[in-house]
């Protein structure tokens, strides 16, 4: 069913990231942001939107349609089940999705339970270069698809202040690489190449000065026999004027040909046997995050709970996602390759 006017949609959480999220509502058609909450009511203020410091309060004054929770994983818990007993029937919940996956698969069933519509905010298989990455494997344009790499390097995470000036937390978290990073990855692969069935990973600290991994290799095995390598580090960094587009550069390999993304957003591909690539995606100077793809997100959102497509990234198909991050986990501390 369709909408015929705009769906109410109210945000709790008014930290860095939430910038992204309410500038995306605003030039979002079929949206209006009617509210902002957070614990901190002068940060909830300084949106500009009439502002709160208690969810419950916001929800009974603004009765919105769509809950946006963009808070860190420790409080998706209490924000959820508040929201669901407040009578909001969509919820958007940031990931990391809750902080296990006991709490995801729980917090999932009690969703389902209420007929609650719940969908983890994974915003990177909405990115332009890789819809345009996708369409060229569904094209069929590089044969059979063997291997692939991305090779993480946002350069962020060097010395005693990594960190500091945007998402302090991510200092004292006991996983960082995989759990808040590497994950966006793992649900870009299933996107590309379907869901994983077996992992295997070497992860490490480098800098002292966190309490979690931020490098490490991670090797992913995938449907048709396709073999994929994350390597991490956010010590290091890459050619880009920003690099928090890409956040890093991939490639993908086939036997006809092979896909190259570089950190200006550009995608490049290279016939079998050629010694030169085409342009076959352009560079994406756009000045928010990941080419504008939090916008895309809740384009796709707005279209899903309005009968207009199929939602992806649902909390029940998150759960997916969630058990990858695991049995990367597990791979690290045994040694051993883990099957999903």
């Amino acid at each position: 069913m369709g909408i015929d006017k705009s769906l109410r949609i109210a945000c709790v959480g008014a930290g860095y990231f939430s910038q992204f999220h309410r500038d995306g509502w605003a030039r979002l058609d079929g949206a209006d942001v009617v509210g902002v909450c957070d614990q901190d009511l002068a940060a909830a203020q300084s949106t500009g939107i009439t502002a709160y410091s208690d969810l419950a309060t916001m929800i009974e004054t603004e009765t919105p349609d769509v809950l946006d929770v963009i808070l860190p994983p420790q409080a998706h818990v209490e924000t959820i089940h508040t929201a669901m007993q407040a009578g909001v029937r969509t919820i958007i919940c940031q990931k990391p999705f809750c902080r296990d996956l006991a709490e995801a698969t729980a917090l999932t069933q009690a969703a389902n339970a209420a007929d609650v519509t719940l969908i983890i905010h994974e915003n990177f298989r909405f990115m332009p270069w890789y819809r345009t990455m996708r369409n060229i494997l569904d094209e069929g344009g590089l044969g059979t698809v063997l291997q692939a790499t991305f090779r993480l390097r946002p350069g962020d995470g060097q010395g005693p202040d990594a960190y500091m000036d945007r998402q302090p937390y991510f200092q004292t978290m006991p996983q960082l690489l995989i759990h808040e990073t590497g994950i966006h990855w793992v649900d870009v692969f299933r996107f590309l190449f379907g869901d994983p069935t077996h992992v295997y990973a070497d992860l490490r600290r480098v800098n002292p000065a966190i309490a979690g991994e931020d490098a490490g290799f991670v090797l992913l095995d995938h449907p048709e026999d396709v073999r994929v390598l994350l390597d991490g580090n956010r010590l290091l960094d890459h050619a880009a004027d920003n690099h928090r587009r890409t956040m890093g550069e991939a490639l993908i390999e086939g036997t006809k040909a092979s896909l190259s993304l570089y950190g200006d957003g550009s995608v490049w591909q290279r016939p079998f046997g050629a010694r030169s690539a085409v342009c076959v995606g352009p560079a994406n100077t756009h000045e928010n995050f990941g080419g504008d793809c939090v916008f895309e997100f809740q384009k796709h959102v707005i279209e899903g709970i309005s009968g207009r497509g199929t939602l992806v990234n649902t909390a029940q198909d998150y759960l997916t996602v969630i058990r990858a991050r695991d049995a990367i986990y597990l791979s690290a501390e045994t040694g051993q390759k883990q099957a999903l």
